[in-house]
This record gives C-alpha cells, sequence and structure tokens, in this order.
C-alpha cells in the first residue's frame, strides 16, 4: 500500500458518517494537484499514543479511559497496522501505481474483556475472565483510485483462534474501509465491521451458569454463537505543518459506534446490567518516520 497511511487501519473502534460533500472537496482537490514524492512511497513507520474512552467490558453501559496505542508502516514491502490490541501483517508487496492490491498474512490479537477494569458490583461477582490471545490469518483486497487518485477502498476478513485457552474459540471480523483525504493535510477514513463467533466464544463470555447466577443474582442463561455486533469507525489523522506526505507530528482522532446482536445483546450481563449500544471515542498524537 503507498500514500495511504490509514487506508487499512481497522481498530476495534466505530463510528458513522462521511457527507457527499466531503467526497466532492476531495476529488476537486485531487484533481488540480500532481501527485507529490511521499514518505509513505517507501519504508515508513508510524507511532502513536493517546487516551480512549470505552466500554468497561463487551456489554457494559458504564465507560472507563484507557491508554490508546497506535503502529502501524511498511518495510521492505510488507505493510503492519493495528488490530485492536494487537497487529495484521500484509506479506503481499504492493505493485507501484497498482490499481488493485492483494492483501494477505498473519494476524494475532490479544483480548482483555471482564479481565479487569469491571465497575459493575453485579458482573463483577461472576469473577474475572482471562485473557484470550487470538491468533489466525487475513486476506483481503485493496482498490486504488476509486473515485479520485488518492483514495482507496479495503475488503478484509480475519479469521482467528484462541490459543491461550480463555475462550478456546473462533473469530471472524470481515471490514470494509473506504480512506479519502480532505487536504494535503487531512485524510480520513470510514469503515464497517462485523464479528461472528462459534459457541465456545459465545459461552466464555456472555453465559451465565448456575453457580455464577447465585454469586451475581443474574438468571441463568445459556449463550450460543453468531453474529455478536455489527459496528462503524470513523478515523481522521491531522499533520501537523500541513503535509501528510512528510511525514512527522500529526494528530489522530477515532470514533465508533458496535451494535451487540443476538445472544450477546441478549445476556443478562448486557440487557440487564449494560446496554447493547456500545460507543468509544479516542485522541492522541503520532509521529511518522
Amino acid at each position: 500500500m503507498r500514500f495511504y497511511p490509514y487506508a487499512k487501519l481497522n481498530t476495534a473502534t466505530r463510528a458513522i458518517g462521511l457527507g457527499a460533500a466531503l467526497l466532492l472537496t476531495t476529488t476537486a482537490y485531487a484533481q488540480e494537484q500532481e501527485r507529490p514524492e511521499s514518505v509513505f512511497d517507501g519504508d515508513y513507520l508510524t507511532i502513536g499514543a493517546g487516551v480512549g474512552v470505552g466500554s468497561s467490558y463487551v456489554g457494559s453501559d458504564d465507560y472507563v479511559v484507557s491508554p490508546l496505542p497506535v503502529v502501524i508502516g511498511s518495510v521492505a514491502g510488507i505493510d503492519f497496522q493495528p488490530r485492536g490490541p494487537g497487529v495484521a501483517v500484509d506479506v503481499v508487496p504492493d505493485a507501484e501505481d497498482a490499481k488493485v492490491d492483494f492483501i494477505f498474512g498473519p494476524v494475532a490479537r490479544a483480548r482483555f474483556d471482564r479481565n479487569n477494569s469491571i465497575k459493575d458490583d453485579v458482573v463483577k461477582r461472576l469473577g474475572k475472565l482471562d485473557v484470550a490471545v487470538e491468533l489466525g490469518g487475513v486476506a483481503g483486497v485493496q482498490v486504488n483510485r476509486v473515485l479520485h487518485q488518492y483514495d482507496a477502498l479495503t475488503a478484509e476478513i480475519d479469521m482467528r483462534w484462541d490459543v491461550a485457552g480463555a475462550h478456546k474459540g473462533r473469530v471472524i471480523y470481515p471490514s470494509l474501509t473506504y480512506f479519502t483525504p480532505l487536504s494535503r493535510g487531512v485524510a480520513v477514513s470510514f469503515s464497517v465491521n462485523a464479528e461472528h463467533v462459534d459457541d465456545d466464544f459465545a459461552d466464555y463470555y456472555f453465559s451465565i451458569d448456575p453457580a455464577g447466577s447465585t454469586a451475581s443474582g443474574l438468571p441463568v442463561f445459556n449463550a450460543e454463537g453468531g453474529w455478536k455486533n455489527v459496528g462503524a469507525t470513523l478515523f481522521a489523522g491531522i499533520d501537523l505543518d500541513g503535509d501528510v506526505t512528510n511525514g512527522g507530528f500529526g494528530l489522530f482522532l477515532i470514533g465508533s459506534y458496535s451494535k451487540l446482536l443476538e445472544d450477546a445483546k441478549r445476556s443478562p450481563v448486557t440487557s440487564i446490567r449494560g446496554s447493547s449500544n456500545q460507543f468509544f471515542g479516542g485522541i492522541g498524537v503520532g509521529y511518522t518516520f
């Protein structure tokens, strides 16, 4: 992927909305410009840190503040990008000025849900859950120059399995992301995504057994797999010297919304103690080498 520094960024975050006016403004800008030399045409590394506000567990209506790291880059034609608390690697080199790029490689993600920072005293009585470590692969395709010479549309799908013995299940994570600059110093991406989980995952995070019911007072619930959630994410990168192509310092902003579905929504930890509507917001600063 070249010159599209945020095109393949997918975090666990979701938000809604880019208007037609923004796309028209971007297209007019792109038509007036010659493509510049860019730090993203070769090897690059963007590192950043910020703070995020999100639910204390998936399904909670209590919110907590947490660190928000961002690492994205490309070395020797191998691209890497954040994947929640984890990383996805694209080992397929991108051809110069290609209309279509293919994505394929390994992915790893840690899942800390209900391991700490549980604010709800009733859910806390169910006990802490172990940290899951999900390993698997990602595959996808990126179409460049969709509406103008600077934008990109990326479709990806992850398939991951827990190897740490926590939920012991499988997660499928499809996403569709559109990236475009709004000016020489501002770039945005908008993505829609979903998670499909198996019975082991659903049972671990959303079931309540008789012992848990006695400890918490919540009813017994047997969760089954299916579509866990759908959501959307809006990401914006703002270069502090007004030129995204030369690297340096920049701000990033993330907003997201996710809707829990099926047994993730029906579980008492969500329906009685929390909410199926999940929000996340974050802000930070990064530097591109």
